[in-house]
């Protein structure tokens, strides 16, 4: 029997090649790492316009390597999937959490990413009758170094909140790999309790003005990493398109492996 013909290192992935050795993990480091987290309001814009190909260029912009997304049209009979867009237009790797599913409309946080994403799941962190939210969880292959992503998107009221954020703290059962919680946390006061909770879990980090776009006012989205040493630095992204493509601005953060 032939052998079968095994690819090259130029034609394999980076997955395939670390699992079959054939390259050295240090010839293969991804960092430092750039993430962002960016509420993309339905791909409606502060002008009342439903355009997902502006949220499409404000991501080129970034260039970012891992991005979380809130507010995202997930498909449906009565909605196109936005997501879908932005994945073909980046040619990254798209994984979604629904918050809010039927026939006619899915909706909820999605993860972009240039690696692989081996492994995701949904933490439930509705609250009530208040509106569904949740947590999306993915395990990321970032050349061999695993990477773990929760992008949220947490409730309007403090005792929501609260719950959520005891849901999330949870479910941070591992020091296996970093750990990095990005997304809208709505909260407007800056020693809310929720945000006490996360400082003292992950150490503080900075949280630039956001939200309202055309004039930030409230760092409504954040970017926390464990351990902490490795966020290098966090900046907000102001350009013209950004302020008008989505009424949050996106936040990004550079790490170190």
């Amino acid at each position: 029997m032939q052998a079968p013909l095994r690819r090259s290192p130029e034609q394999a992935s980076d997955t395939e090649l670390v699992l079959s050795a054939d390259v050295p993990l240090d010839n293969l480091d991804p960092w430092p790492l750039t993430v962002a987290t960016y509420n993309i309001h339905g791909a409606v814009g502060t002008d009342g316009r439903f355009a997902p190909e502006r949220i499409a260029a404000v991501l080129g912009e970034i260039e970012a390597d891992v991005i979380a997304l809130q507010e995202v049209p997930l498909g449906g009979s009565a909605q196109p999937d936005v997501l879908d867009l932005l994945r073909r237009s980046t040619g990254f790797h798209a994984v979604e959490g629904p918050t809010m599913q039927t026939p006619d409309r899915r909706y909820g946080n999605a993860v972009l990413s240039r690696y692989p994403v081996l492994a995701t799941q949904s933490i439930d962190l509705s609250f009530g009758s208040r509106e569904p939210r949740g947590a999306l969880d993915a395990d990321i292959d970032c050349r061999g170094h695993m990477l773990r992503v929760v992008a949220t998107h947490l409730g309007l009221k403090p005792a929501e909140r609260r719950q959520q954020i005891k849901r999330l703290l949870q479910a941070f059962d591992t020091d296996q790999a970093p750990v990095i919680l990005m997304g809208d946390v709505n909260e407007w006061f800056v020693w809310g309790r929720a945000l006490r909770w996360l400082v003292s879990h992950f150490e503080a980090a900075p949280a630039p003005r956001t939200f309202p776009s055309r004039w930030p006012l409230f760092s409504l989205d954040r970017i926390w990493i464990s351990p902490r040493h490795r966020l290098l630095h966090v900046e907000v992204h102001q350009t013209p398109l950004a302020r008008v493509a989505s009424d949050h601005l996106p936040l990004i953060a550079h790490i170190d492996g």
